[in-house]
């Protein structure tokens, strides 16, 4: 699972073998999540707070997650994004 981004104790990742629609995976701890970059959807248990931290993350980088999206389609490296600061 290739991380782009760590921050506040979350992982964020994606894989390179993932179905459509286009995704994100979040861990934090024994939680773990799935985003989706265009709606926002959450499929998980996540906690509240550390939610509401990655939806405030995907706002910031919707369109780098897009970008890494098309890169793990065509096997290439992912690029690390900004974590939340």
């Amino acid at each position: 699972m290739p991380e782009i981004s760590r921050f506040l104790g979350i992982v964020i990742a994606m894989f390179y073998q993932d179905h459509a629609p286009p995704h994100f995976h979040a861990k934090y701890g024994d939680f773990e999540i799935t985003v989706t970059i265009e709606t926002g959807i959450v499929s998980g248990e996540f906690p509240k707070r550390a939610l509401a931290h990655v939806l405030e993350w995907l706002d910031l980088h919707k369109e780098e997650l897009l970008e890494n999206w098309e890169l793990a389609k065509e096997r290439k490296p992912l690029k690390k994004i900004k974590p939340l600061e």
